[in-house]
């Protein structure tokens, strides 16, 4: 399918009630619902963003402008007074960090492929919070294109630990995070 064709289908796209839908490098990915621990790390980080100098969106479309992808990201965080004021799509360069908390089934998709397709949106930082492992990712400095791009700063912290995050001027405290320690474990980093 042609890849105008694909975008004009995914902006018409109505998935089923309860799923979320997310274009990846031109698949389009249907997702079920969310842990309970999952929302709470969510709403966690989201209490400590300071709502006067920034927005929180957690059911935000991007848009890439050299990527035939358009995710929905766990959290979206931009500027007040950034970008448009209406529409479904915020363009990547308006956004601060994204974040996205792993499931068995996002690990390959979280610390993969949406890693490589926001550093290559140039996203200046990309939070990975992982409740198997009880740990935080925050990855800095995009660099590249395509499937090519990585982010060259990684700073790893367990829960409890204080993470530092520059690109919001804040420390995230860590120490409420859930886990879910009866799950085999994922395989990623």
């Amino acid at each position: 399918m042609h890849d105008q064709r694909i975008e004009e289908y995914f902006a018409e796209f109505e998935p089923p009630e309860g799923l979320r839908a997310e274009l990846l490098r031109r698949d389009i990915l249907l997702t079920g619902g969310t842990d309970i621990v999952h929302n709470e790390i969510v709403s966690e980080v989201l209490g400590q963003i300071p709502r006067d100098s920034w927005h929180g969106f957690a059911t935000q479309h991007l848009a890439f402008p050299e990527e035939l992808s358009k995710p929905q990201p766990d959290l979206v965080v931009m500027e007040r007074g950034r970008g448009e004021s209406s529409g479904w799509l915020v363009p990547a360069s308006d956004v601060t960090l994204l974040l996205e908390v792993v499931s068995l089934r996002s690990a390959d998709r979280d610390y993969g492929l949406k890693r490589s397709i926001y550093a290559a949106g140039s996203v200046p930082a990309y939070l990975i919070i992982d409740p198997y492992d009880a740990r935080c990712v925050l990855l800095t400095e995009p660099d590249g294109a395509g499937e090519a791009a990585d982010y060259e700063v990684r700073r790893t912290v367990s829960f409890g630990a204080p993470l530092r995050v520059d690109a919001l001027g804040i420390t995230l405290d860590t120490s409420r995070f859930g886990t879910l320690p009866d799950v085999r474990p994922h395989r990623r980093p």
